[in-house]
């Protein structure tokens, strides 16, 4: 039950931020009237896809509990290390960088270098929970 439960959460974790980064977000730049009101929507997505990141990367962390690693298989602990790392990059984006970002749209400081680190750092977190659902998604005997 845990296990289906992990391959749940890293799954609507990857899938939700594949939807909005490579489909949503650029029909927003794409059919929105100008693209001031489609950043503005981006962002509000943006913010509501960090949420749903920390709860799928809570829920995975108290499914997977590291502090006992040593008990899991090895995929397990791979996992474990992908879901630290996609949560740490979502953290540092949605706490860190974006507040810059909206000053930045404000003060007129560097948005275009700002934009640029956020899409990296989505990208990373990304390919981690991409990771980490392969890695929970592999059969136990590969043999099989």
């Amino acid at each position: 039950m845990r296990y289906r439960f992990g391959i749940l959460m890293a799954a609507l974790w990857w899938g939700s931020l594949t939807g909005l980064g490579f489909l949503v977000v650029p029909m927003l730049f794409t059919y929105m009237p100008n693209p001031a009101a489609a950043g503005v929507m981006a962002a509000k997505l943006f913010t509501a896809q960090a949420w749903l990141s920390i709860a799928c990367a809570m829920f995975l962390l108290l499914a997977f509990n590291p502090k006992q690693a040593l008990r899991h298989d090895l995929r397990e602990r791979y996992a474990i290390k992908f879901i630290v790392a996609a949560f740490l990059l979502v953290v540092l984006v949605e706490f860190g960088l974006s507040p810059r970002i909206v000053s930045a749209r404000i003060d007129g400081g560097n948005l275009k270098l700002l934009h640029g680190l956020g899409s990296v750092m989505y990208f990373g977190q990304w390919v981690c929970s991409g990771f980490a659902l392969w890695c929970l998604s592999r059969p136990e005997n590969p043999a099989h």
